[in-house]
């Protein structure tokens, strides 16, 4: 049996009209590893299982042409900057340049965010302090593959309940178009300017330039889908977002950790000039 975390996740997805037939009955679990020595035969298994939930053909040819990450399991270890205090998590990711240059990307970008604001009730200084701390502004947004990098996660035994519905949700990305295979990103497989992981994107991503699509490599986009996401976390309009104020709940929806969080708090409260 699969745990729950991994059945409530594919279930959410289904809700949102993407899952194209019932689950069926329960496919074998993948059995996860923690080296690369059994990857082949858990994509075997996982492909049998994402077959019973409605991927199509795309997704799983996608999936079995994967490759396992070995720079994705380095960087899942290494994650040593969310120790810091926070003075030095600031410092180390550039808080401070990231505030001055986010002023300018709020007045070059003014009807963009007044546009966003309107709809979903955030206000710019947030969006583009997650803008400037995940990208540097679409600076750099990643060159792993998406689809090898979470299909390692999902197979690695460290978090396979947390990935396994975000391997679930980009092939049923490939599966609509929303996602190339050969789409890359952040070594965990978050997408685009603000960085989605694919679950993510199934839930939260909106097509904010009006092209008919939703793609987080377009800013208008992986802006308003930020904010959307922000919105789903109980979001209100006009209410605070620092430490203790209403929408800070919002922000730690965002990311786990908190000198991630107080920083999001604490550059954008300068972007917006309080």
């Amino acid at each position: 049996m699969r745990g729950w975390n991994g059945f409530a996740g594919a279930l959410g997805l289904c809700l949102l009209a993407l899952c194209v037939v019932g689950f069926g009955s329960a496919a074998k679990a993948a059995q996860c590893g923690n080296t690369a020595a059994g990857f082949e035969t858990w994509k075997r298994q996982f492909a049998a299982e994402a077959q019973q939930r409605g991927i199509g053909r795309r997704g799983i040819q996608a999936l079995m042409a994967t490759q396992y990450s070995y720079g994705t399991i380095k960087a899942d270890r290494g994650q040593h900057s969310f120790k810091l205090s926070l003075d030095q998590f600031m410092q180390k990711r550039g808080a401070a340049t990231i505030a001055a240059q986010g002023r300018s990307k709020k007045a070059q970008n003014a009807q963009l965010f007044a546009a966003i604001e309107q709809r979903y009730g955030v206000p710019a200084g947030p969006l583009i302090a997650i803008w400037g701390l995940e990208t540097a502004f679409g600076g750099y947004m990643g060159n792993q593959n998406t689809l090898s990098a979470v299909a390692t996660l999902a197979y690695d035994c460290r978090r396979p309940d947390f990935f396994e519905p975000h391997l679930m949700a980009a092939l049923q990305l490939i599966d609509r178009g929303w996602l190339s295979p050969s789409q890359r990103g952040a070594m965990h497989g978050e997408v685009g300017h603000t960085q989605f992981l694919p679950a993510n994107i199934v839930r939260y991503g909106v097509d904010g330039n009006g092209d008919g699509r939703v793609d987080l490599n377009n800013r208008a986009d992986a802006l308003a889908s930020t904010a959307n996401f922000l919105r789903g976390h109980g979001w209100r309009p006009g209410a605070g977002y620092q430490p203790g104020q209403p929408n800070y709940s919002a922000i730690q929806g965002w990311n786990a950790a908190s000198v991630y969080q107080q920083t999001i708090a604490i550059v954008g409260r300068q972007i917006d000039g309080g």
